[in-house]
């Protein structure tokens, strides 16, 4: 019985390993640039929060550019400051003049480019996140894409800027994104001091991300584990105790 119970803790244990090395695959596949809207109601005001994380062994991340929209561009655009990091929202004039709220726009915000001091760029197992504050956004099922371009300090360059397919795998390099949704009956599409109140940023608080989740699943999983293996050496101990 006790080789019995030895092996079979043995095999779980096998698994639990091997659950732990699929999560680890799986979060550093979905580690990549990526925008959480807080409010994404058409007609309204959002927080876009541009999650960043480094992911070269030997430079850090010291600029982003985020691209935004040209055909349904934002009439208004703000940055949320980050400690050692300028930001420039630049201001170009539109391939076509568009129709917003009955207004016809000619020039827009088209880019916001971040870079670091020296002190403050992102290290190695490191991420920031940056808070833009937009809109109106245009109307409900409107995917926004906007590519954004990683700059590390060895003058490497990643492009963020692959368009998803719905049914497909995700791309390499995907595009920040999101769909506008229908307005509610709270949503006023007004400009207020609530609506474009700045969000909280630092480097210990992000939106959930893939990796959290399988942080969790893990967890869970190796709390199952544990437990299967527990109650199998004490039921070997009882029949060793019983004789039988």
């Amino acid at each position: 019985m006790k080789t019995t119970t030895r092996r079979t803790i043995k095999a779980i244990a096998s698994g639990a390993l091997a659950t732990a090395l699929l999560a680890v695959g799986a979060s550093a596949a979905s580690a990549h640039v990526h925008v959480t809207p807080d409010n994404p109601t058409a007609n309204g005001y959002a927080h876009l929060a541009f999650t960043v994380p480094n992911e070269s062994p030997t430079a850090k991340t010291n600029k982003l550019e985020v691209k935004l929209p040209t055909d349904a561009p934002f009439t208004y655009v703000a940055v949320q400051p980050v400690a050692g990091w300028n930001a420039k929202v630049v201001t170009t004039t539109l391939p076509k003049p568009v129709t917003v709220s009955g207004t016809t726009v000619t020039k827009a915000a088209t880019s916001v480019v971040w870079t670091a001091d020296a002190a403050h760029a992102i290290g190695q197992n490191e991420y920031q996140t940056f808070s833009l504050s937009v809109g109106k956004l245009p109307v409900a099922g409107t995917t926004l894409t906007l590519p954004a371009a990683q700059t590390y300090t060895d003058g490497t360059v990643v492009s963020w800027d692959q368009p998803a397919v719905e049914g497909q795998p995700e791309p390499e390099h995907p595009a920040p994104s999101f769909v506008t949704t229908a307005e509610d009956d709270t949503a006023t599409g007004h400009h207020t001091m609530d609506a474009l109140a700045p969000v909280a940023t630092s480097n210990t608080q992000a939106p959930v991300s893939g990796s959290a989740v399988w942080g969790i699943v893990l967890g869970a999983t190796g709390l199952l584990l544990g437990g299967i293996a527990l109650g199998l050496v004490l039921s070997g101990r009882r029949n060793t105790n019983t004789g039988k």
